[in-house]
């Protein structure tokens, strides 16, 4: 089946252990997450956007910006398990339907034409051409790929930064594995110097997902590379999914540390 619509998917709550109520901090003006949201709403292709919250303050206050919202239960441990939890809403949405409406044969059909996109609401400075690029890419490819991703080349100092995601490319563009550790190993050569001998590539934390595969991630076995390297698309690579990727400039500030959250201060007055 081939994807007919896709649908803008931000996961937000405010317990952030390491910067609680992050998605609430003023950017120039704004809370990071509006600025998220509007950036979104930006993009070519997505028919809309979507909140995806524990959190009535945040459902609130994006309900007084025009945006739809579903409420999720508080235990999702993940972005992708909060969305993978209302996708059948958000498929829904995507077609102005009632799911509730829905056989299963028709359930089935929809999920599988409806591209989720998930944004994280920690990226502030998010390029909207990103978002469209990657609901361009769902209808460009064929067979449609279970989730799509992107990713950049990397400079060379932040190669060993384990905080950078990295990942690993096949000739067609699949992503072979995620790490914080830099791969390839090069053997042999000293790890100051591997940059000159391959291509090392970063990932940027958003993620595209066909509406089927994502309404099966609680079933999915769990992983333990998804606990040891702590990045939840281990989990889909695990179970044997095609992760596909396509190439972008580089990536955008993501707020985790108020460090990262004075960075994006400065970026907002300097805009």
């Amino acid at each position: 089946s081939l994807i007919q619509r896709s649908v803008v998917a931000v996961p937000a709550r405010l317990a952030s252990s390491r910067l609680p109520d992050k998605v609430l901090a003023d950017i120039g003006g704004k809370p990071m997450i509006r600025r998220v949201l509007e950036r979104c709403a930006q993009a070519q292709g997505p028919v809309t956007v979507v909140l995806c919250t524990d959190s009535e303050r945040l459902r609130d206050l994006a309900e007084n910006w025009g945006v739809s919202v579903l409420m999720t239960a508080e235990t999702c441990s993940s972005g992708s398990e909060r969305i993978a939890s209302v996708a059948d809403q958000l498929v829904a949405l995507a077609w102005g339907e009632d799911a509730a409406q829905w056989d299963q044969a028709a359930r089935q059909a929809r999920l599988a034409s409806t591209a989720l996109i998930n944004v994280q609401g920690d990226q502030p400075f998010l390029d909207p051409g990103v978002v469209s690029a990657m609901a361009a890419e769902f209808v460009r490819l064929a067979p449609v790929p279970a989730v799509v991703t992107p990713v950049y080349r990397l400079k060379p100092e932040t190669i060993h930064n384990p905080a950078v995601v990295k990942t690993l490319l096949a000739h067609d563009g699949r992503a072979l594995y995620f790490s914080r550790s830099a791969i390839p190993h090069v053997r042999d050569v000293d790890p100051s110097e591997w940059h000159q001998h391959t291509v090392y590539w970063g990932h940027v934390g958003m993620y595209g997902f066909r509406g089927d595969v994502l309404a099966l991630w609680d079933q999915l076995p769990a992983s333990p590379l998804e606990d040891l390297e702590r990045l939840e698309q281990l989990r889909l690579i695990e179970a044997g999914y095609t992760i596909a990727t396509f190439v972008v400039e580089g990536t955008s500030l993501s707020v985790d540390t108020p460090e990262q959250l004075a960075e994006a201060r400065l970026l907002a007055g300097a805009a």
